[in-house]
C-alpha cells in the first residue's frame, strides 16, 4: 500500500509538476519526508508522519515566502533527487552523515538553478524528482521490482540509474509537451517526427 501512495504522488510530481506551483510543493514536501525517512528504514505510520509533515511545512514556508517559491520548489524537488541519489550511491546501511551532506548539497543546487532557471529548471526538478518517486513506490509495491527500491551493486544499481533516468526524461518529455504555453515554449507535435 505504502508503495503505491509513493508512485501516485511521484507519478503527479513527475509528470504534472510544472503545471500547479501548489501541487508541486505538497508533492516535494511528501516525496523529502518519505525518501528522507526511508533512509533511515523507518516504519510506514513514521515514513507517513514525516511525509505529511514534510508535505505540510513546504507548503506554509513557500506560501510564507512566495516571492521565492522558484527557490524553495527547487531547493524541495532537488532535496528529493538528493535522497534518491544518496540512497542509490550508498550499499547497506546508509551513513546519515553522507546522506544529509547528498541531500542538502542537490537541494541547495536545484534552489538555486529553479531560482536562475525557473519554469525550465522547476520542469527538470520536478521529472527527475517525480521519477525517483515513481521508482521507489514501484519497488515498494512489486516484489520482483524490490531493487529499484533499494539496488545492490551491480546491475541493480545500473538498471535503477537508468530507469530513473528514462524516467525522468519521459516525465519532462510529457510535462513539456502539456505545458509548453507554462514555460514559454512553442509546443511541439511528437508525432510528425
Amino acid at each position: 500500500m505504502n508503495g503505491i501512495v509513493v508512485l501516485l504522488v511521484g507519478g503527479l510530481l513527475c509528470f504534472y509538476g510544472i503545471r500547479s506551483l501548489h501541487l508541486a510543493v505538497l508533492a516535494t514536501g511528501f516525496g523529502i519526508g518519505w525518501l528522507v525517512t526511508d533512509l533511515f528504514n523507518a516504519s510506514v505510520s513514521v515514513l507517513f508522519l514525516f511525509a505529511l509533515i514534510g508535505a505540510v511545512v513546504a507548503w506554509v514556508v513557500t506560501t510564507l515566502v512566495f516571492k521565492f517559491s522558484a527557490y524553495f520548489i527547487g531547493g524541495l524537488a532537488g532535496a528529493v533527487v538528493g535522497a534518491r541519489a544518496a540512497d542509490v550511491l550508498q550499499t547497506g546501511d546508509n551513513n546519515w552523515a553522507l546522506s544529509a551532506i547528498v541531500v542538502l548539497a542537490v537541494g541547495v543546487s536545484g534552489a538555486f538553478l529553479a531560482d536562475k532557471f525557473r519554469a525550465r529548471a522547476l520542469l527538470w526538478l520536478t521529472s527527475i524528482g517525480g521519477a525517483s518517486m515513481i521508482l521507489d513506490g514501484v519497488g515498494r509495491a512489486a516484489g520482483p521490482l524490490e531493487f529499484l527500491h533499494d539496488p545492490s551493486p551491480g546491475w541493480q544499481q545500473v538498471t535503477s540509474t537508468l530507469a530513473w533516468i528514462a524516467l525522468s526524461v519521459a516525465g519532462w518529455l510529457v510535462q513539456r509537451n502539456l505545458f509548453a504555453d507554462k514555460l514559454g515554449i512553442e509546443k511541439r507535435d511528437l508525432r510528425k517526427r
